[in-house]
């Protein structure tokens, strides 16, 4: 396995391989993908022939996890990423297998979770190529663009043509999929290009396409914002992703703080936003405050309320915080936006609470008064939830109020 440095201290590997699905694994290997979440069909067999040869050479990554539905894979693949907030990979078996995933990139999509997601192809060619079709499903299962599928819920869909082509599509698949906000990225691998001979692959280790760096806000718009909660009688932060990122939890604390600014864990939540022993944490219903706040900082939310229960007053601001405030991907949303922050939750929320130091020292009456207002309303709440779940805890089946309390007795 010759390693070499060039000119500019790029270090290039060349490793020994039998074929391009082999040159594929050494990739992802090098990419640091600890596991290949699969559902396997007659265009894995170069694979599994891989994975045989990885075994046989003490290569413990990436480590083949067989899964018996395409659901589960990419909803296993799913909750590995939220655990370690790491790039994974999943392969099917050609358009059936995305089918019966389609569902899981969909949440996969929406949650921001970076996957590369493969399929094999059927083959290309009836006769004439080691991967050429050779039994009847080959032809009745073709598609006439298998991407298309699920094109409208990945951020990047390509078919690999050419083993030349490996390191560049393997790269980019990984740079889009984590590239804010992060998302799943398809990737159809035809069965004769993953069967071609090689003996060999170079290619430079951990990749020439990286991902760009944190997405500060805009400064002019630190100091608006600043401004607005400074001056705000009745603030409000709503937030239901803040948690993606854990030091933009802590970002978001210091910020809440500095104004005493309640803070409302919305709805689909999905992390730990906001410790719910602080006393600034008032529950999870924005329904209560939204009408009365004249300022609202929205951060990672794509539905903070529903416009059928509730809207903020028409004279309320309304920020949005997060690296695509506007929600692109998504045909219709439309939420009150009069300050679309494009931004890393953590980043302007820091810059936010270093802005907002300037106002303090004029305000300290306030944000005093505001303290004791927010911790006699999070106690209030509390002893109101203590009661519900009293009042159920006898009845059977048990019921969801009382079991959530005695959880969050043992958490």
């Amino acid at each position: 396995m010759p390693v070499r440095a060039d000119g500019g201290g790029i270090m290039q590997k060349t490793i020994s391989i039998d074929n391009t699905a082999q040159g594929y694994l050494e990739l992802l290997r090098d990419r640091g993908i600890k596991y290949f979440f699969g559902n396997a069909g007659t265009d894995f067999a170069s694979l599994v022939d891989g994975f045989a040869k990885f075994a046989e050479q003490g290569k413990p990554y990436p480590r083949p996890i067989t899964v018996p539905h395409e659901f589960l894979g990419v909803s296993m693949a799913h909750g590995f990423y939220m655990i370690t907030g790491e790039p994974q990979v999943v392969m099917v078996h050609v358009i059936v297998g995305i089918a019966n995933a389609s569902g899981a990139i969909m949440n996969a999509a929406r949650a921001n979770v970076p996957i590369i997601f493969s399929a094999g192809r059927t083959p290309l060619t009836e006769a004439g190529h080691i991967g050429s079709r050779n039994v009847q499903i080959h032809w009745a299962q073709e598609s006439f663009d298998q991407g298309s599928l699920i094109r409208e819920f990945v951020k990047w869909d390509y078919e690999l043509r050419h083993f030349s082509q490996l390191e560049s599509v393997v790269d980019r698949a990984l740079a889009i999929a984590m590239a804010e906000p992060r998302g799943p990225v398809y990737l159809s691998l035809p069965r004769e290009v993953l069967a071609e001979a090689h003996s060999e692959i170079t290619f430079t280790t951990g990749g020439r396409q990286q991902i760009g760096g944190t997405l500060h806000p805009d400064p002019t718009q630190i100091q608006e914002v600043a401004k607005l909660f400074a001056h705000a009688e009745h603030p409000l932060i709503i937030t239901a992703g803040a948690g993606r990122d854990p030091q933009a939890v802590e970002a978001l604390v210091a910020f809440a703080e500095s104004f005493a600014i309640p803070v409302v864990v919305g709805l689909n939540n999905m992390y730990m936003n906001f410790p719910t022993t602080h006393p600034l944490h008032l529950g999870f219903d924005p329904a209560p405050y939204l009408g009365g706040a004249d300022v609202v900082l929205v951060v990672d939310s794509d539905v903070p309320w529903f416009p059928t229960v509730v809207t903020p007053k028409e004279t309320a601001r309304v920020i949005q915080l997060r690296p695509d405030p506007l929600y692109s991907r998504y045909p219709l949303r439309g939420y009150p936006t009069d300050i679309a922050m494009a931004a890393d939750p953590a980043a302007a929320l820091r810059l936010l609470t270093q802005e907002m130091a300037r106002y303090q020292g004029r305000a300290k009456r306030k944000i005093s008064r505001r303290v004791e207002a927010r911790r006699k309303e999070h106690e209030r709440q509390r002893q109101a939830w203590q009661e519900q779940a009293e009042a159920v805890k006898d009845d059977r089946p048990i019921d969801m109020i009382w079991l959530s309390a005695c959880i969050n007795q043992v958490k």
